[in-house]
């Protein structure tokens, strides 16, 4: 599970700073781009989907 990406929400380039996410069948792994060496966030697959969803839910109930 070692291949991060940056995030979508990062915009072109390399120089924005955001977090990189890495993936697998089990586990979602998120860290700081600025410092990749330091601590790393890691969720099981069905808890992170749980936290996107209602980051969804709430983004859209601020917006209406």
């Amino acid at each position: 599970m070692d291949t991060w990406r940056k995030s979508s929400y990062s915009g072109e380039g390399d120089g924005n700073d955001c977090v990189e996410i890495a993936t697998s069948p089990t586990r979602i792994a998120i860290r700081d781009s600025k410092t990749p060496t330091r601590a790393t966030l890691t969720f099981p697959t069905p808890a992170f989907t749980t936290f996107l969803d209602a980051l969804k839910a709430a983004s859209h109930h601020r917006a209406g």
